[in-house]
């Protein structure tokens, strides 16, 4: 399909912002001195969707705060524009293929999540939303993005997370090569300016995006703000954030930057690094050394129901519901796992998964199963396998430095797979959609 682009994502683009950050970004952000009046012209179409002015304005009225707070300087209008734009036409392309799906985010769900957010902050949802408020964004606003940042979730754990493997062959050789990595230094986090280049670039314009590249480094080095240059000039999708990539364990950041992660020093600024997508700027910001310590395992056993053409969402759900009140009757928890899960392996256990190590099994389910006390029984949840029903049978602790360096390597490992194949995911999903651009038609 044709498309018209306004930038080109870095290729290693962390997944979307997570709710806790953009509360973080929210609260104490200052409202718009002026409002802006909403304005309907359409500005990109996508696929038979459109986006008009008024949600660029929206969208432009929660990033100015955003940025202010985290002392990054705001692009020029223009450039502020198109950056928006484009998240915005890829928060939409990922809601329509959620849609196609059939992924949905239910009220409960999302009340649950915002209670989340709000304790967090200690906050209650009340004050919460008057927080929001204060600083001049509207809780709608707040409940949508929320919505939609667990909807992107559970679509890029469905169609990118969940076909990721782990061999065991993989972990030795990632320990055999970086073992010592994951000790020395543990976390990084790293900064990103791309200057982008076309997919069949001519000489002019590799010299031209070259020349930019290390101009730009010797402004950096110079002692140029990164975050500003990055806001002013980076084709990342992470340009309005000043470049902040976040965090990464020292073995999961991009194939790219790997050696960098672990040869500069705190603050130091790359040299310009060439890749199909353009000229890339790295900066290692920050450097977070530990140790593995205990390892804690639970034994765990559980009952699957697949959704498909004939099995819906709310139909795993009831199912599960009444075999929770059943196995609260009384009625026997592995002899209901094998008549009903559709988790052939563990079915025939009884539902037995095992003792399960932090990392094992997909964060969805890890997530409420760590929440449970031994003998406990969850209430159905979803995952990117379906819907299931967890009971935790007992917990221990190992004193297994091996055995914590193993997981510390499969996280990584996972980490950097998923982190690329997101990117590339995305980069599909938009190449094959019908984008039109009419920002620059519009009058100024």
């Amino acid at each position: 399909m044709g498309t018209t682009r306004t930038n080109r994502p870095a290729p290693w683009a962390g997944l979307l912002g997570g709710l806790a950050l953009a509360l973080a970004l929210a609260l104490g952000a200052t409202p718009a001195t002026a409002a802006v009046e909403a304005l309907d012209a359409i500005v990109a179409v996508v696929n038979d969707d459109v986006i008009v002015q008024s949600e660029v304005e929206r969208e432009i009225e929660l990033v100015l705060p955003q940025m202010q707070r985290a002392g990054t300087a705001a692009p020029p209008r223009p450039q502020l524009e198109k950056q928006v734009l484009d998240r915005l036409i890829l928060k939409r392309l990922q809601r329509q293929q959620a849609r196609a799906l059939g992924i949905e985010v239910d009220e409960a769900t999302l009340n649950e999540a915002l209670g989340d957010i709000a304790a967090r902050n200690g906050l209650t949802i009340a004050e919460l939303q008057a927080t929001l408020e204060a600083g001049g964004i509207d809780f709608a606003d707040f409940r949508a993005d929320t919505r939609d940042q667990i909807l992107t979730s559970r679509l890029q754990n469905q169609e990118v997370v969940s076909k990721i493997r782990i061999t065991d062959q993989e972990i030795d050789r990632f320990l055999e090569r970086e073992s010592s990595l994951l000790i020395e230094r543990e976390r990084v986090r790293l900064q990103h300016i791309l200057i982008a280049l076309p997919e069949q670039p001519d000489a002019e314009q590799v010299a031209r995006a070259e020349r930019k590249a290390k101009q730009l480094v010797v402004k950096l080095r110079g002692g140029a703000d990164f975050a500003a240059l990055a806001a002013r000039d980076s084709d990342g999708r992470n340009a309005l954030q000043g470049g902040d990539l976040g965090w990464f364990e020292i073995g999961a950041t991009p194939t790219l930057v790997a050696d960098l992660a672990l040869t500069l020093n705190q603050g130091e600024i790359s040299d310009p690094i060439r890749s199909s997508s353009g000229y890339h700027i790295i900066k290692l910001s920050q450097i977070e050394g530990a140790k593995p310590g205990n390892l804690q395992q639970t034994h765990v056993r559980h009952i699957l129901i697949r959704t498909n053409e004939l099995v819906s969402d709310a139909d795993a759900k009831r199912r599960l519901s009444v075999l929770r009140q059943r196995i609260l009757g009384g009625d026997d928890f592995a002899l209901l796992a094998r008549a009903n899960s559709d988790d052939t392996g563990s079915a025939l256990r009884g539902g037995d998964l095992g003792w399960v190590n932090p990392g094992d099994t997909v964060p969805a389910f890890e997530e409420v199963m760590d929440k449970l006390g031994p003998e406990q029984l969850s209430a159905p949840f979803q995952s990117p396998f379906g819907w299931h029903l967890v009971q935790v049978l007992e917990r221990r602790t190992q004193d297994s430095a091996e055995g914590a360096m193993r997981i510390k390597a499969r996280e990584a490992l996972q980490q950097r797979k998923a982190e690329e194949a997101i990117e590339q995911w995305l980069r599909q999903l938009r190449d094959e959609a019908y984008i039109e651009i009419r920002l620059d038609d519009l009058e100024p």
